[in-house]
């Protein structure tokens, strides 16, 4: 279920194998009133690859906002991450952990979908983490399939907390062309996460190129043996629809195609959609998302948690 992972330890590593981020001595943000935070805040975020026809929104310009939306959180699934931007998150944020391959067949170049982990409160679980291709051979480096105009990929993990908690992320970015490619690969999604090796909740971060009520959508969402939930709709039952892509213009326009789904186990406490504009320019062509999820109590079915409400 594993493929080829490099972890970022100070300088960018780019390997076929898995090294994990040294522990993180740096006290843990995550605190409320003096007491720990036992909540899960995650976090989608497509970057926006480095491109200098970008203009005023090329990377180098948007490097300070993107550290900055980083910031808080445990968990945040990125897209569009090239190399020498994974490299300098890491750098920009080094209380964060980081998970990551290429979608090409060289793990030194394209696109990654990185996960990153607050080191101070979650450790991967070596063994039960990898990057599969969103393609019928999702083992194959670099392999596409379907109507898909570029290789996709997700990147997933097992995180464990120091108080035995334990929970899956999974980071995807479907095609933003094929509408085959982007059906195809949620029921390949679904699949992986219905196969995990342990029940513990799910966090489903990503880009999927379509909006709430698409096909993709539908397939995760009402696929019984995953439970899974939109938590930013589930947090905000009476809102309008938000999008999420903005390319640069003056607002978000179309839909809202950037998504945290969270299985039982999880609720959904709070979600929000960030369209701040510092100094008058986007930190990315997308809006970033993010959750305060918390831990329900264990389900006596064996699954992972009630379906009670959150508190």
């Amino acid at each position: 279920m594993s493929g080829g992972l490099f972890s970022l330890v100070g300088s960018l590593a780019l390997a076929a194998g898995f090294a994990l981020s040294p522990p993180d001595s740096t006290p843990d943000a995550a605190v409320v009133g003096g007491h720990p935070d036992r909540g899960v805040r995650a976090g989608t975020f497509n970057i926006r690859y480095e491109n200098e026809a970008d203009g005023p929104d090329a990377w180098r310009h948007r490097r300070a906002m993107v550290a900055k939306v980083l910031a808080e959180g445990d968990f945040w699934g990125l897209q569009e991450a090239l190399p020498s931007q994974v490299e300098a998150i890491r750098a920009d944020r080094p209380e964060f952990g980081v998970l990551a391959r290429t979608r090409d067949a060289d793990p030194a170049s394209g696109e990654a979908c990185p996960i990153l982990y607050r080191r101070a409160r979650w450790t991967p679980d070596a063994e039960d983490s990898g990057t599969f291709w969103l393609s019928p051979t999702p083992e194959t480096p670099g392999s596409k399939a379907w109507d898909a105009a570029l290789p996709r990929i997700a990147t997933f993990a097992r995180f464990t907390a120091p108080d035995g908690r334990a929970v899956y992320v999974f980071n995807a970015h479907l095609d933003h062309r094929g509408a085959a490619a982007r059906v195809e690969s949620a029921r390949l999604l679904a699949e992986r996460i219905a196969a995990r090796r342990r029940p513990d909740p799910v966090i489903v971060l990503g880009d999927f190129n379509c909006g709430p009520a698409s096909e993709p959508l539908r397939l995760l969402v009402s696929d019984a043996r995953l439970g899974l939930v939109d938590a930013w709709r589930a947090a905000n039952p009476a809102a309008a629809e938000t999008p999420t892509f903005n390319g640069f213009r003056e607002r978000c326009e179309g839909e809202r195609i950037d998504f945290i789904l969270v299985s039982r186990g999880l609720a959904p406490a709070s979600a929000t959609i960030d369209h701040a504009k510092p100094a008058g320019r986007w930190p990315s062509d997308h809006a970033p998302v993010s959750a305060r999820l918390e831990f329900r109590a264990p389900d006596p079915s064996g699954k992972a948690g009630s379906p009670g409400p959150a508190r």
